[in-house]
């Protein structure tokens, strides 16, 4: 059997459900919306080198799309939720379900299909299917292509992003050649138990503005890590990956070792054991 080759570039979903890294929709290399759905078993060793994707392109009712969100959700957190997008298809639906066999998903911000930012926090009860809305006070100025984590104690850190719908990037420097991205020099976060906003100002080697990045906790739960994303040029090739403490809110760079990876946006990133796995790029 010829192993499933995809072919995304990126601006895809990746959600990490029962051991299984669920990749949906993007675009290819020649700019053209997909309509890829696979997966892989990350509970079994895995060569980097030779993914052995499974492929479920036949069951996927989604049209074509890229830059949606997606999140695990359900009574048993084994639902693949997707949320809005880009595409052409006028009849695709604003939130499709997947069954891979007591929680709640949240959305702020974003932009609509004309570049209109939403100013908004939505939240979906993937339980009993309703929605409500979350407050805005002291919120961040609306945006997108902002980067957002989950906290241990029942918050959300959202980091960076772009509210400039004209901004352009160069794609092999990942530098901004037009417009411009939001600083990193403060963090907002969300409170899902009392339903309010605080921002923190952040300290120590601030990363330049940057959007299209993701972000993940480390493995104990006081540091948030982001990579890449594209950004104003610092007067150098930045590869670095940063790493923001949340005890005192200051960022700084880790040591690392092996080879760094090429410049990149618009990636996933999931943490899958004790890995912060980066999937498919811009």
């Amino acid at each position: 059997m010829t192993p499933f080759r995809p072919s995304i570039s990126g601006r895809h979903t990746a959600t990490l459900i029962d051991n299984k890294s669920y990749i949906l929709g993007g675009i290819n290399l020649s700019g053209e919306m997909v309509k890829d759905f696979f997966y892989l078993d990350v509970s079994a060793p895995f060569s980097t080198q030779e993914l052995l994707w499974q492929n479920l392109t036949n069951n996927n009712m989604v049209p074509p799309h890229h830059s949606a969100t997606s999140a695990g959700g359900g009574a048993n957190n084994d639902t693949l939720f997707l949320f809005g997008g880009i595409t052409s298809d006028q009849t695709m639906a604003l939130v499709y379900t997947f069954d891979s066999r007591n929680g709640k998903f949240y959305l702020w911000g974003g932009a609509y299909m004309d570049f209109v930012f939403s100013n908004e926090m939505l939240i979906l009860d993937t339980i009993n299917l309703n929605w409500k809305k979350g407050s805005l006070l002291n919120a961040p100025t609306p945006r997108h292509r902002y980067g957002a984590t989950l906290l241990p104690n029942n918050k959300i850190i959202y980091i960076g992003g772009n509210n400039d719908n004209t901004t352009v990037h160069d794609i092999q420097t990942s530098n901004i050649v037009k417009g411009t991205a939001l600083t990193l020099s403060e963090v907002y976060i969300y409170d899902m138990i009392n339903d309010n906003w605080d921002i923190k100002i952040t300290s120590g080697k601030i990363p330049s503005n940057r959007g299209g990045v993701s972000t993940i906790l480390g493995l104990d739960g006081q540091k948030v890590i982001i990579y890449r994303g594209f950004f104003i040029n610092p007067g150098y090739l930045d590869t670095t990956l940063y790493v923001l403490d949340l005890t005192n809110y200051n960022w700084y760079v880790p040591k690392i070792s092996g080879i760094v990876p090429k410049p990149r946006d618009f990636y996933q990133a999931n943490v899958i054991g004790k890995y912060m796995v980066i999937s498919f790029e811009i």
